[in-house]
């Protein structure tokens, strides 16, 4: 397999940068990913091939932050039109649009999703009751600059925010306290929470670290070759993939920190990456306007990847000289 090479699957059809993107859980059907991208026209693809199925139309700005609820039932939007918006994802309706006074950037669905919580420009952290939309919602005060990224967890008893006050924050989900914060040294890029819950990552500077999601301990941290804008953790906590300023995207080992491997397919920076929900792929997003899907394993055959042997004989005996991988779609 040595002389493999990663071929990504290349996701067209947006006109801006993608600047978020999400993944559902595994579903009867498969699994989904959504992303964001400033041309306002957030995106819901088939997970493992990248296969378009359907455009949210209804904002009116830049969408910056997208999520699926586990089924992938659910699609919700944060915008730059100050709204934030709940949609079907079987039919593309709109069902719910949530007004804020600033830009939307985050947002995400309790575990069953009956609540919304986003983040804004406003510096507030907002909950919303999904089956009594029209009541006040509960909102979380404390940051001191726009929210960009937030997340439930802990059986949604608890919300996880990061700001552009260089800071991280753990807030007791029902009296709308703060119990835990993390300071930056500057604005951390992304913030991911491991699929078990356990481990939390985040990205500022050219820095990667991880943290015990109870205790807020740091459990390791490294430096990476670039301006890294966001960084993902395998489900197994085995590797770590990221990516930033150098328009590649880089695989680590998790217990090391060594690289392994690192490749370039994009034509701008790379805004968001995360891995699947099976780990067997990871999506990139970019200022490219493209959103791309790469193996895990490079040459392992997976949806539409397709790892071709071609085998040349010699006299008698029949030995494998090269591998290549073919991409085939649909």
């Amino acid at each position: 397999m040595a002389n493999l090479r990663q071929t990504p699957l290349t996701c067209s059809g947006h006109t801006r940068p993608v600047v978020h993107l999400h993944f559902s859980d595994i579903t009867e059907t498969g699994y989904y990913v959504i992303s964001a991208c400033k041309d306002g026209k957030p995106m819901l693809r088939q997970g493992d091939t990248g296969d378009w199925i359907g455009t949210f139309e209804g904002h009116k700005g830049a969408v910056w932050g997208v999520a699926l609820n586990p089924e992938a039932t659910r699609a919700a939007t944060g915008a730059a039109d100050f709204n934030a918006k709940v949609w079907d994802a079987l039919s593309g309706e709109e069902i719910h649009s949530f007004q804020h006074k600033h830009i939307v950037k985050a947002v995400d669905f309790s575990r069953d999703s009956v609540y919304l919580s986003t983040g804004s420009n406003e510096k507030l952290v907002r909950i919303f009751d999904l089956n009594k939309p029209e009541a006040e919602a509960q909102t979380f005060s404390g940051h001191t600059s726009g929210v960009r990224h937030i997340k439930f967890f802990d059986n949604d008893s608890l919300l996880l925010t990061c700001a552009d006050d260089k800071t991280l924050r753990v807030w007791d989900r029902h009296n709308a306290e703060e119990i835990r914060k993390i300071e930056f040294p500057s604005i951390p890029r992304s913030m991911e929470l491991s699929q078990d819950g356990k481990i939390i990552t985040t990205t500022h500077s050219n820095i990667v670290t991880f943290w015990d999601s109870k205790e807020l301990t740091k459990l390791k941290e490294f430096t990476v070759p670039t301006q890294v804008n966001s960084a993902s953790l395998h489900p197994a906590h085995d590797i770590f993939v990221c990516g930033g300023e150098d328009l590649k995207v880089y695989k680590f080992d998790y217990s090391s920190g060594n690289e392994i491997e690192s490749f370039k397919g994009h034509f701008g920076p790379i805004h968001c990456i995360r891995f699947s929900p099976d780990g067997e792929l990871y999506a990139s997003g970019s200022e490219d306007g493209t959103l791309r899907l790469w193996q895990t394993t490079v040459g392992k055959t997976y949806g539409l990847w397709r790892c071709i042997e071609q085998a040349s004989t010699t006299q008698e005996n029949s030995s494998l000289t090269n591998n290549k991988q073919e991409v085939t779609a649909n």
